[in-house]
């Protein structure tokens, strides 16, 4: 066999276009010369020359792979429920639905519709953030790394701030504390050690050029055994005596107890407001249950400030995250977001309910085991803690199982543990095992 004897492009692309009649000319003769330079390859690697119809297999492989669009619905089985890779938390029915509304045509995003004038966009989820945390005013740019940026730039460029030594982490994709400080203008000043700082060592850094005293939640990591810092409470007192401003980190954004899903204490948005911190900046997209965001509650005329700051421009918000956001926050309004947004849905999922949900997964594939398994918050909340779960672990070759079932429309994302793959229910939406046990049912089959 000769490449000679590969078949000519015009050939190829009409038996091609016969499956694809609506696709450009110019996907399909992309995909044409793609697939013939396969064939060479192959060709030349020593193997056996390919037919047509595996060569136009390929070209409509390639064609489909291009047809899909880059971000997929993806099952999530991995037992990590706020998932950084895979988008961490998956939106409520009810934020789903408003992102279309918002989505479908106009809508009021700055305009007043009862006065018939220009309005904010600043300002439509303000109220419900009040009502939520107890705040005096409130403000949501597109993440809580640039809430942070916002605030310290706004409030101490050119000035110290003094973080403990055990704040100043790398929270998650590069970013750490010390970086952001730089890149907002302010001078680091860290105090205390890794494991131990007292208020002491706040109130004794505090000179004429600090603004502010910030403190980082650990909401990625743990310091265990010998360890002290001061609360928030006395870090609020301290910054006021010295007419200095507090800024808390919380990062996670928990609303609820999490104590009642049978997880370890987390501070709450309320809490930290009550003790008094100026600004209090955390995530939307972690524990809160919705959209990617950065919210910022806190003292009204500071909230007025970053308002009228240059960089809020340029890291404002859309009105797809505005309507996504209002609907998560509605849910907590009105006492539901227990049972309506899909992170405290799988939080207090119960193991009976896993089980009862594994029966017809184990049908479809009986070549598995249902196991206990212990799913984790992840996405930087709630570091060490972990909630028993159940799985189903699959017989079979590991890599060749995980393989199979990421090539699934949608693709299944489980974990391989101790050489098998485990799909962990508590991170699989309801809805989504008829997915699961059609995929599964195939690979048995197969």
């Amino acid at each position: 066999m000769s490449l000679r004897d590969l078949p000519a492009v015009h050939r190829l692309i009409g038996l091609l276009a016969e499956g694809f009649p609506n696709v450009p000319a110019q996907w399909l003769l992309e995909a044409v010369r793609a697939s013939l330079e396969q064939a060479r390859h192959s060709l030349r690697a020593g193997n056996a020359q390919q037919s047509i119809t595996q060569i136009v297999a390929h070209a409509e492989h390639l064609i489909r792979q291009r047809q899909q669009l880059p971000l997929r619905h993806v099952v999530n089985a991995t037992g990590v429920l706020i998932h950084t890779n895979l988008g961490r938390a998956p939106l409520s029915a009810a934020a789903q639905q408003a992102i279309i509304s918002a989505s479908a045509g106009y809508s009021n995003l700055e305009y007043d519709v009862e006065q018939g004038e220009r309005g904010s966009r600043n300002s439509l989820l303000e109220p419900q953030l009040q009502r939520l945390t107890g705040a005096e005013a409130a403000l949501v740019v597109n993440n809580a790394a640039a809430a942070m940026l916002l605030c310290l730039s706004c409030f101490a460029q050119g000035r110290e701030v003094i973080v403990s030594r055990g704040h100043a982490v790398e929270i998650g994709g590069g970013f750490r504390i010390p970086d952001i400080l730089r890149q907002s203008g302010c001078t680091l000043v860290d105090v205390g050690t890794t494991n131990r700082s007292y208020l002491a060592d706040y109130t004794a850094a505090i000179g004429a050029q600090t603004a502010v005293l910030l403190h980082v939640h650990a909401s990625n990591f743990q310091v265990l055994g010998f360890t002290h810092e001061p609360s928030v409470a006395e870090l609020a007192q301290a910054a006021h005596e010295h007419q200095k401003l507090l800024i808390c980190d919380l990062g996670s954004g928990a609303l609820l107890d999490t104590t009642s899903f049978g997880l370890a204490a987390e501070p709450t948005v309320q809490q930290l407001i009550s003790d008094q911190a100026d600004l209090v900046v955390f995530s939307g997209d972690k524990l809160l249950g919705g959209p990617q965001a950065g919210l910022i509650v806190g003292k009204r005329s500071l909230i007025d400030q970053l308002r009228k700051h240059p960089l809020l421009r340029a890291l404002r918000v859309d009105k797809l995250t505005i309507a996504a956001l209002s609907a998560t926050l509605m849910a907590y309004e009105t006492q539901r977001a227990a049972s309506e947004i899909p992170i405290w849905r799988m939080l207090g999922c119960s193991l009976a309910e896993l089980e009862q949900r594994a029966i017809p997964l184990l049908a479809a594939y009986p070549a598995a085991q249902l196991v206990a398994t212990h799913a984790t918050i992840g996405g930087g909340s709630l570091p060490g803690s972990s909630l028993p779960s159940r799985g189903l672990a699959l017989d079979g070759a590991a890599e060749t199982l995980s393989a199979q079932l990421r090539a699934n429309d949608p693709p299944i994302v489980g974990r391989i543990h101790a050489q098998r793959l485990i799909l962990d229910l508590r991170t699989v939406l309801p809805e989504q095992d008829a997915v699961i046990v059609a995929a599964l049912a195939a690979l048995n089959s197969a």
